[in-house]
């Protein structure tokens, strides 16, 4: 996700236009095809256009980086910081940033207190210049691929995008995958607020909770990452991830702020859970593409679009009420310390794993997936 700033404020309208500008951005910039991913290899022959796409998305993404904790630049160069003025500031860099990171996707098929403002600022050109540097071993040190094979028969040949809108798993497939990002993308998006003004915990907590959830999905997905996929094994798995969110919102829900170091163990079961629908969820759009590899830009393009436009439309709305919602520190009550960040933190996250596992369940996924990895990926 595209960072704001600490201490730049956007109300719910502009955060809207924000994530709208996110949703839109990298999905337009994709190849629609693998023909015209192999027709772009051929217009590059030394340098090849997978390092020129990763060079020039890297380029773009430090770029946007260093613009926004840099300071709004349109502001200082017209001499206003209406919100106005940093809402298209910052809109315009996170489309430049979606660009960039859909690049390097595709080539691997604020204004505040002074000391705080440095700290971020210091931090962010640390990392710029991290990545760069990774950014040149990798453009140094790795193999250009070449596709040697020449076009024969239709192997390249393309398909339309009404193609799918013909196959029922595609809609199941699409339903499953927004859910499953709504539930993570919007657990992840208020966990902090819900930690500290809902449970009162320490500061440190809002870095600590979401460390254990990765460091448990991290876990789990390379256990998972040697499994050899079946259609079953796949509806098992998001079921038992989905069944463990619903559990967690549950819990998350209805844990009061005196009980708060639950949270820690609900985070390592929010961890899994994650792992499990994700890793999942991702692997049925293997299944739906299956061997119609010339149409599976338009696939995970689309459903990369919805599940951001969902995921904007949900926080939106979220938001919106946020200002309406009762001052609850100090509750203790079990059932009476109810606040827009914990029904979005909870209830929303375990509807959606709730309506993925039912829609997991009418699937037919009898289908194999593709041929096991002749060696492993991590050795």
């Amino acid at each position: 996700m595209f960072p704001v700033p600490k201490g730049v404020w956007l109300c719910a309208s502009d955060k809207f236009l924000l994530k709208s500008t996110l949703a839109g951005a990298p999905d337009l910039e994709q190849p629609q095809s693998f023909h015209e991913m192999h027709h772009y290899s051929n217009l590059i022959d030394r340098f090849g256009h997978f390092k020129i796409w990763h060079g020039a998305g890297s380029v773009l993404v430090a770029v946007s980086f260093s613009s926004v904790f840099g300071g709004c630049l349109p502001c200082k160069i017209f001499g206003t910081y209406s919100t106005l003025v940093e809402t298209v500031s910052y809109s315009m860099f996170a489309a430049i940033f979606n660009v960039g990171w859909a690049a390097t996707q595709v080539s691997h098929i604020p204004r505040t207190l002074s000391d705080i403002e440095n700290q971020y600022r210091w931090i962010a050109y640390l990392s710029i210049f991290i990545g760069c540097c990774f950014v040149g071993i990798f453009l140094l040190g790795s193999e250009e691929p070449r596709l040697k094979q020449g076009v024969h028969g239709d192997d390249f040949r393309r398909i339309s995008w009404i193609y799918w809108f013909k196959k029922v798993l595609y809609y199941q497939v699409a339903l499953v995958y927004v859910l499953t990002r709504m539930v993570t993308n919007v657990s992840q998006a208020l966990l902090a607020f819900y930690v500290i003004n809902d449970l009162e915990m320490a500061q440190s907590s809002k870095a600590l909770v979401p460390a254990i959830i990765y460091i448990f999905s991290f876990i789990v997905s390379v256990l998972l990452q040697e499994t050899m996929w079946t259609g079953q094994r796949l509806k098992v798995c998001y079921t038992a991830g989905g069944i463990c969110w619903i559990f967690c919102g549950a819990g998350v829900l209805f844990l009061p702020s005196n009980m708060s170091a639950i949270m820690y163990l609900l985070s390592v079961v929010i961890g899994i859970a994650n792992a499990l629908m994700t890793v999942t969820a991702v692997s049925m759009q293997s299944v739906l593409v299956g061997e119609d590899l010339n149409g599976c830009a338009f696939v995970y393009g689309s459903l990369s679009f919805l599940d951001k436009v969902t995921c904007g439309l949900a926080l939106y709305i979220l938001e919106s009420y946020e200002s309406s919602s009762p001052n609850l520190r100090g509750c203790q009550s079990l059932n009476g310390c109810f606040s827009i960040t914990r029904y979005g933190m909870g209830l929303v996250p375990g509807i959606c794993a709730l309506m993925g596992v039912a829609v997991t369940y009418t699937m037919k996924l009898h289908k194999p997936l593709t041929k096991p990895l002749m060696e492993p990926l991590l050795s």
